[in-house]
């Protein structure tokens, strides 16, 4: 399945957009509220954002391997981020500091893998669509499943309490998120594209809602 550059540069686009859109409105909500889950969602948007901007300069024709090394080490943390600011919702503090010391580790893990490997050309058609060496693939893996499972779960408890269908939004909308970055993995490149729109837009609906207030409160 392939998409064309100009499918390429408009889904990036639209994403693009939306990401900055709910990025700002979480760092607005933070400035407010001064609420630790609330700046590591902010941060870990402000990171998909720009992600897929970094997409957005591939779809384009540009390339850069450094580029290619940050857009790597970026769509692991955006997910640990993201889980960060939904296990600081958790009152067992052990819990919480447990989660965070896991999540340097396996920072530090992503960004030494991505050095330490030899990055190669990964677009393909406009798209990344390339597979990345395999330290690089197992130490995103070990940073991004765990996390993506911390977020489910949070939200999920939340959910049970709350009965608040915007949860199942978050849910879904995180696990599209979390599983965009790993799709050209297994040669389903267009979809990463399609995936990370999706995701937003159940993030949307799901932080905000129609109702515009926030589902999840500290």
């Amino acid at each position: 399945m392939q998409i064309d550059q100009f499918t390429a540069i408009a889904v990036t686009s639209i994403t693009f957009v939306l990401s900055v859109g709910l990025s700002y409105l979480m760092t607005r909500s933070y400035l407010k509220m001064r609420s630790v889950s609330r700046l590591f969602w902010g941060l870990g948007l402000w990171i998909f954002a720009i992600s897929v901007l970094i997409e957005l300069v591939f779809s384009l024709g540009a390339y850069s391997a450094l580029l290619m090394q940050a857009y790597l080490v970026l769509v692991a943390l955006l997910v640990q981020l993201l889980a960060v600011g939904s296990v600081s919702l958790l009152k067992n503090q052990k819990v919480r500091y447990a989660y965070y010391a896991f999540t340097i580790f396996a920072a530090v893990l992503v960004v030494y893998s991505v050095a330490a490997s030899s990055i190669t050309d990964l677009i393909m058609n406009y798209v990344v669509g390339g597979i990345p060496p395999n330290l690089v693939i197992y130490a995103s893996t070990i940073a991004t499943v765990p996390a993506t499972f911390a977020i489910i779960i949070v939200a999920a408890l939340s959910y049970l309490k709350k009965r608040d269908w915007r949860m199942l939004s978050v849910i879904v909308g995180v696990i599209t998120v979390a599983i965009a970055g790993t799709l050209y993995v297994v040669s389903l490149p267009a979809l990463l594209y399609l995936a990370e729109f999706i995701g937003i837009v159940l993030l949307w609906l799901g932080f905000i809602g129609p109702e515009k207030k926030w589902v999840l409160n500290c």
